[in-house]
């Protein structure tokens, strides 16, 4: 194949990229920092012994572990505004989308990490007369955020990778605007290269940010 390969055009345009790049992040970090109150808010209905809190949040948790990720952006963006008779831009139902969907995974995360602490030192905290309140903040959770840490960072990433999904709903991240550009270039190797380089920028450097944090939280403990 005799290809002529020119980034002119797309370094032109590489403003566009960047609007792009920023609303990728911005919109990653907005739904996991939601994502995770709803993990936490799920995780505490899971664990609850009333069925009337537990079942609802496992329903929701499966719910969203068993289905496309796109589906769940077409429904906020095009069937909740008709059953709430209100409009929902792009970005705040791509946000609905990434953070209940994230929401869900977190929970079972959090559930993870507390549910593998040895039941020897439940037993042993509650004949001490520790409350449960006490049990969980000294001894349970400590021990449980350290084992939660990799599968959190590795859901986080998923979420990053998935945000690729918003462009479905014409908000303006990283691969709607490397449509636009192509649709003025018609340069497809280039911009998709050049994206393609800018998301593996944008993970290793999360995973780097996150491996640091990992070593000083073990550090702490």
């Amino acid at each position: 194949m005799d290809y002529s390969w020119d980034f002119g055009p797309v370094i032109a345009r590489f403003d566009m990229l960047a609007i792009g790049f920023l609303n990728t992040i911005k919109i990653a970090i907005v739904s996991i920092l939601l994502g995770v109150v709803v993990g936490l808010v799920l995780v505490l209905m899971r664990l609850s012994p009333r069925k009337w809190l537990s079942w609802p949040a496992a329903i929701f948790i499966e719910f969203y572990r068993n289905t496309p990720p796109i589906v769940h952006f077409f429904w906020f963006f095009y069937a909740l505004p008709v059953l709430l008779s209100v409009s929902l831009d792009p970005y705040v139902a791509a946000v609905l989308a990434l953070s209940t969907q994230s929401g869900a995974f977190y929970a079972e995360v959090f559930r993870g990490g507390i549910v593998s602490i040895e039941r020897g030192q439940w037993e042993g905290a509650r004949a001490l007369g520790m409350t449960h309140a006490a049990l969980m903040r000294r001894i349970i959770v400590p021990q449980a955020i350290s084992r939660m840490v990799p599968p959190f960072i590795e859901r986080s990433f998923e979420l990053l990778k998935t945000t690729a999904l918003a462009s479905t709903l014409a908000y303006a991240d990283l691969l709607y605007q490397a449509m636009m550009v192509n649709a003025e270039t018609f340069r497809p190797l280039e911009v998709y290269t050049t994206i393609a380089l800018m998301y593996l920028v944008l993970l290793v450097t999360a995973s780097q940010l996150a491996r640091l944090a990992e070593a000083r939280l073990t550090a702490y403990q």
